[in-house]
């Protein structure tokens, strides 16, 4: 029986690769988006190569939409045994708002995706990850987000300048040791991943300047999304091992 694997986000970037990446080792992969069209045009692509692989319209910002959706992938199968929520927006990155410390609208728009999505995501459709055997949250994070990176007068991400960007990550951090903690009774692992700088379109120049592709950052998201029922719940991690919280 192949794994049923959602991933939010998912019609371009790491999310379609991760979906991608997920549908070639086997299972049936569900590619969740705001925008129809492009949704369906993921779908095309991954099925185009003989892969299973479902559209789903939605919009991790609004909880009636969500609820909608988690009904609609009980009625196809049952269960979920992957979550990826890698939806995510970065508006700092091309903000012209002259400000002091924050573009406070921008952090708003940021934490409504970012952390809340991540939040009503979850909360809607963990009643179909605790009837998988092995169910796996995968968080998608950032070291940016990281408070020990923050502090740290030598991090590579010193004067990246996204207070919005980098609270929403500390929180997606929060979310998933509190997470990890109300399940630590179930077979559920939830796990945020550090994938590392994308080659996407999350921010210009990202996709011209970034040093790993989506098909190499991927990797850790299936690593994540594939623990096996020993490993320790509740971790931070990036390619390169744990990160620092």
């Amino acid at each position: 029986m192949s794994r049923i694997a959602l991933v939010t986000g998912a019609n371009r970037g790491l999310g379609l690769a991760s979906a991608t990446a997920f549908a070639r080792a086997g299972a049936t992969v569900i590619v969740a988006g705001r925008d129809a069209n492009s949704v369906h045009h993921a779908v095309e692509k991954i099925a185009s190569e003989g892969l299973a692989a479902e559209a789903l319209t939605l919009d991790v910002t609004s909880p009636s939409e969500v609820m909608a959706a988690a009904a609609t992938v009980a009625d196809r199968h049952g269960r979920l045994d992957v979550l990826v929520n890698n939806a995510g927006i970065l508006p700092e990155a091309t903000s012209r708002a002259e400000v002091e410390f924050i573009d406070v609208d921008a952090l708003a728009r940021t934490f409504a995706t970012n952390v809340l999505g991540v939040a009503i995501v979850t909360e809607s459709f963990l009643p179909l990850l605790r009837l998988s055997t092995a169910g796996r949250i995968v968080n998608i994070s950032s070291t940016m987000g990281s408070l020990k990176d923050q502090s740290d007068p030598d991090s590579l991400f010193r004067h990246s300048a996204f207070p919005a960007y980098r609270a929403s990550k500390s929180a997606v951090n929060s979310l998933t040791i509190e997470l990890s903690k109300q399940l630590a009774d179930t077979q559920i692992k939830v796990t945020a991943v550090c994938p590392g700088w994308v080659q996407t379109d999350l921010a210009p120049g990202n996709r011209e300047h970034a040093p790993t592709t989506a098909e190499e950052a991927v990797k850790v998201v299936l690593a994540a999304a594939s623990l096996p029922d020993d490993a320790p719940s509740g971790a931070f991690i990036s390619s390169a091992g744990q990160v620092a919280w």
